[in-house]
C-alpha cells in the first residue's frame, strides 16, 4: 500500500470517528471561532476607517495645508494665502471661469447624541466654490445652505448619531442660532459625520476674521498634480504641504490604523494562544485514546508519516470549520455595522461602517489553519513515536 493510500485510509478514519468525540472537538472549534471572531472584527474597525477617510469625488482633487500639518484641524492659512492658492495654475476652471478652489475651515462644537452622551460634532465651513469642489456631496433632503446665512447642512451618519439635526431644526453656537435646512450623502466618505456651513459666515460668528484651515483644489486633466505642486511650494510667499486627498487621508488614518492593528494581533494573538493549548488537548487526547488503533496500524505495517498526517489532517479540518465559522460571525454581526471614533485628527466624531472583507475573512481562516498546526504538531510527533509493543501490551 503506497504512503498516499495509508494517508488517505487513517486519514479517514479519523475523520469518521469525529462525531464520537464531538465535545472535545467542539471546544477547539468554538475557541478559533472566538480567536477569528476578534481578529477580523478590530481590523474590520481599521479597514472601515481608511476607507471613510479615502476621498469618494474626483481622483484629481489636492488639498493644502499649512507645512508641517498632518492634519486639516491643526492647519492654519490667511485669506492671503488662501487666495494665492486659488490663483495658482494648473487648477480647474468651472463653467464661469473661477477656480474649482474651495477655503475651507474645520472645527467642533459639543452636541448631545441619541444615547444623551456629550461629543464632539465636526463643524465645516466651505467656500463658494465647495460644492463643485466636492461633487461627491449630493443633498437628499431639504435644500443646500444660504451663503452669508446662519444655515448649515448636515450629513446622514452625523443626523442618526445626534438627536438635534432634523431639517427645520436650530442649533445654537456662540449666541447663534443656526438653522438645519438640509440633509447631504457622499457615500459614507468622512464628510458624512459632519456640518456644512458657509465659510465666510462660519469664521464670523466664531469671530476668527479670515482663517482657514485648508484649500482643496481640483486639478486640471490637462495639467499633472505635480507641476501644480511645484507651482505652490515653489512660491516664496507660501508655507505650505500640497498633497492629493487620497495620500492626506491616508495620512490622517496612518496613527489610528496602526493602533488597531497592533490591538487585534496582540488581543488575537492572546486568544491564538489559547485556543492552541485547547487543540494540544484534544488531539493527545485523541492520540492517547488511539494508542492501540495505532499502534496495530504500525504492526501491520502502516509507516510513520501517515499517522502524522492524519493527526494534521484532523487539526486542520476542525481549524477549517473554527475559522469559517468565526469568518461568518464576524461578517454577521459586524460588516456594515457603524461606529463612531472619540475626537482625533479629524476635529470631532468620525462616524464610519466596519468594512468585513473577503481578505479579511481569508485572512482570519489563515490564522486558524496556523492554530490547527501548531495544536496538532506535537500530538502528531506523539502518534509517530508511539511504541508499538507498549501500546499494544497498555491497551
Amino acid at each position: 500500500m503506497s504512503t498516499w493510500t495509508q494517508i488517505g485510509a487513517v486519514s479517514a478514519m479519523n475523520i469518521r470517528s469525529l462525531p464520537s468525540r464531538m465535545g472535545a472537538s467542539s471546544v477547539v472549534i468554538v475557541g478559533i471561532a472566538g480567536v477569528v471572531a476578534v481578529l477580523i472584527s478590530v481590523l474590520a474597525m481599521s479597514t472601515g476607517l481608511v476607507k471613510a477617510l479615502q476621498p469618494t469625488g474626483p481622483e484629481n482633487r489636492a488639498i493644502v495645508v499649512r507645512t508641517g500639518a498632518n492634519a486639516e484641524i491643526v492647519s492654519v492659512l490667511t485669506h492671503e494665502e488662501a487666495q494665492a492658492v486659488a490663483d495658482s495654475a494648473g487648477i480647474k476652471r468651472g463653467a464661469d471661469g473661477r477656480a474649482l478652489a474651495s477655503p475651507e475651515v474645520l472645527m467642533s462644537f459639543n452636541l448631545f447624541r441619541r444615547d444623551h452622551i456629550e461629543a464632539n460634532v465636526p463643524f465645516r465651513g466651505i467656500g463658494p466654490e465647495g460644492f463643485a469642489v466636492h461633487p461627491e456631496i449630493k443633498i437628499t433632503r431639504g435644500r443646500p445652505f444660504r451663503p452669508g446665512l446662519a444655515e448649515l447642512v448636515v450629513g446622514e451618519s452625523a443626523q442618526r448619531l445626534y438627536g438635534a439635526l432634523s431639517i427645520g431644526s436650530e442649533v445654537k453656537l456662540r449666541g447663534t442660532r443656526w438653522a438645519v435646512v438640509g440633509t447631504f450623502a457622499c457615500g459614507h466618505c468622512a464628510h458624512e459625520s459632519e456640518l456644512i456651513a458657509d465659510a465666510e459666515t462660519l469664521n464670523s460668528v466664531y469671530r476668527r476674521g479670515s482663517v482657514i484651515q485648508s484649500v482643496l483644489v481640483v486639478i486640471d486633466p490637462r495639467s499633472r498634480f505635480q507641476a501644480f505642486k511645484d507651482a505652490i511650494t515653489t512660491n516664496p510667499e507660501l508655507k505650505v504641504d500640497v498633497a492629493t486627498e487620497q495620500e492626506f487621508g491616508s495620512q490622517e488614518s496612518e496613527t489610528t490604523n496602526r493602533i488597531l492593528s497592533i490591538v487585534a494581533y496582540v488581543i488575537g494573538g492572546i486568544m491564538a494562544v489559547g485556543a492552541i493549548f485547547g487543540a494540544l488537548n484534544t488531539l493527545y487526547s485523541a492520540v492517547s485514546a488511539r494508542s492501540r488503533e495505532i499502534a496495530t496500524l504500525r504492526a501491520i505495517g502502516f509507516g510513520p508519516v501517515p499517522l502524522v498526517v492524519s493527526v494534521f489532517v484532523e487539526a486542520l479540518l476542525l481549524a477549517l470549520i473554527g475559522g469559517a465559522g468565526g469568518a461568518l460571525i464576524a461578517w454577521l454581526l459586524f460588516n456594515g455595522h457603524s461606529v463612531n471614533s472619540v475626537g482625533g485628527d479629524m476635529g470631532g466624531q468620525l462616524i464610519f461602517d466596519l468594512a468585513v472583507t473577503p481578505g479579511l475573512m481569508m485572512l482570519g481562516i489563515a490564522w486558524a489553519c496556523l492554530i490547527g498546526l501548531i495544536g496538532g504538531l506535537f500530538p502528531a510527533i506523539r502518534a509517530a513515536r508511539l511504541p508499538i509493543a507498549t501500546a499494544l501490551r497498555a491497551a
